[in-house]
């Protein structure tokens, strides 16, 4: 009897431990600040929990931003040189100190940390720089909030003509919801290619229509390369200074065009070629008989000629009788002219 009393007593001592465990899992990460203001030169103590366990997280003093909407400007908002990096402990919570900084950006600021590797997860808390100018949010920040929701994707394939240097066409198409408290109505989107290391090129693309607070819209914006673009290209998307999501894009090599280039390299020539014969050929001095005088060919006696080569003599078989010729007469034959006249 005194073991069981001993048993439920330990139960119920804990219960309260066993409830409140699973309460702070489903708070999510939250951040802790020693301070709500400083100045540059300064310092801060930040704590948090509810981390995953063992994940390196970045800690970051941001600009233009409020707990509620999160950084809207992005990490360019951020005083990145002066941030500091922690990794948790087993139990999701970790203890940093960090630098008091001045953002590129005017207040209102926070301290802003999120996950580096793995899921994404991030906390902020309001934190006020001394002595740093402080502005009203930008009216994208005010409105509400976009976050992709699904994974984007590139729709579309290459044309024939692609394959002869065309600008290749796409259509990005993404899930969006408003996580912030206000609708957005016409959110203006910025839609960038990027080849290597080079920086995106944007272009502003709007779309159409309102966001209530907790509303998602499937939106579809097209996506073009410049003519003859081959290789990897990176198409982002980025919303309120913020890169929402980015997706790979490979365009194969325009074979069309150097085919093209070939043919041209052996046709031309031959087409010149040709055209330069037939004008020569016409404006050739022509022979008194009309034709067109063609230029002698030098001739070495003796050099090309053939041996005679010798006849074989048969022996006659049968007699051969010489047909009289018809100015063959006997007057004019020179031996009876002489048998005659001799003394």
């Amino acid at each position: 009897m005194k073991r069981s009393v001993s048993a439920l007593a330990a139960l119920l001592a804990l219960a309260p431990a066993a409830l409140a465990a699973p309460a702070r899992a489903a708070a999510g990460p939250a951040v802790g600040l020693s301070a709500s203001q400083g100045g540059t030169g300064g310092s801060i103590t930040v704590t948090g929990s509810g981390w995953r366990p063992e994940a390196l997280l970045t800690i970051l003093i941001c600009g233009q931003s409020v707990p509620s909407r999160g950084v809207t400007g992005g990490t360019g908002s951020c005083a990145n040189a002066d941030g500091r990096a922690v990794t948790t402990d087993a139990r999701g919570t970790f203890r940093r100190r960090l630098p008091v900084a001045e953002p590129p950006v005017p207040c209102p600021c926070v301290v802003h940390v999120a996950t580096v590797t793995g899921a994404a997860a991030e906390a902020d808390a309001a934190f006020q720089v001394a002595g740093h100018a402080v502005e009203p949010l930008p009216p994208e920040a005010v409105s509400g909030r976009l976050s992709v929701l699904t994974d984007t994707r590139l729709d579309g394939t290459d044309g024939l003509l692609t394959r002869f240097g065309a600008p290749a066409y796409r259509t990005l198409v993404f899930t969006v919801g408003n996580v912030g408290p206000s609708p957005v109505k016409d959110p203006v989107f910025r839609v960038g290619t990027s080849h290597g290391v080079f920086a995106p090129q944007w272009d502003e693309q709007q779309w159409h229509g309102t966001l209530a607070p907790g509303g998602r819209a499937r939106i579809a914006l097209p996506v073009e390369l410049p003519a003859g673009a081959h290789g990897d290209y990176t198409v982002s998307l980025e919303y309120g200074g913020r890169v929402l999501a980015e997706q790979p894009w490979g365009v194969d090599r325009p074979w069309g065009v150097t085919v093209f280039w070939i043919l041209a390299c052996v046709v031309v020539p031959t087409a010149v070629f040709r055209l330069g014969m037939t004008v020569v050929d016409r404006v050739r001095p022509r022979g008194p008989q009309g034709r067109r005088a063609r230029r002698p060919c030098p001739r070495l006696p003796g050099l090309f000629r053939h041996p005679p080569r010798p006849r074989l003599s048969r022996p006659d078989t049968a007699p051969r009788t010489a047909a009289a010729l018809p100015w063959f007469t006997p007057d004019t034959d020179r031996g009876s002219a002489t048998e005659t006249d001799a003394p």
